[in-house]
């Protein structure tokens, strides 16, 4: 087994196998009220088949989501003017603060994580983590593997994002 083998099972075992309590809050909020305010948040007004494609989730996933944010005063649903068969979805007030206070949450236990790190390994870290996602970002399993003119291109544009 080469080294590729090797650090693909120890990447496996440590990161998805072995998920830390913030991983897992992570994506349970991928899967619910964190993921649909990130996304209105930062989309405006959607309706609720907008979301469910977002989400990867069902329409009745997504009502029984939006139900319960309805409740909690997180989200309000209204009929388009426009067309009446149509339901908007727009986070309130709350459910700005909510998004706000999430991010800022996940953002400061993350710091935590980086001040244990240190400077260099964080910057270390973080570097290895921008090349790792370029070329997640163009190798599709099975799909032909990137050419070397698509990983360059793929590259250059992480550099202009940077």
């Amino acid at each position: 087994m080469g080294f590729e083998q090797e650090a693909v099972d120890e990447l496996w075992r440590t990161a998805w196998c072995h998920r830390s309590d913030m991983q897992r809050e992570l994506a349970r909020g991928a899967q619910g009220e964190m993921f649909a305010i990130r996304q209105l948040a930062h989309h405006g007004t959607m309706t609720p088949s907008q979301l469910a494609v977002a989400l990867n989730a069902t329409s009745g996933r997504i009502s029984t989501l939006l139900s319960a944010m309805e409740k909690k005063g997180l989200i309000t649903r209204e009929i388009d003017p426009a067309d009446r068969r149509v339901v908007l979805v727009n986070l309130t007030d709350e459910g700005r603060e909510r998004g706000q206070l999430d991010m800022q949450e996940a953002r400061d236990a993350i710091c935590w994580i980086f001040s244990q790190m240190g400077e260099r390994r964080t910057r270390e870290f973080v570097d290895l983590t921008r090349e790792f996602m370029t070329y997640m970002s163009i190798c599709r399993p099975g799909k032909p593997r990137p050419t070397p003119e698509e990983v360059r291109k793929a590259f250059e544009g992480a550099k202009d994002k940077a």
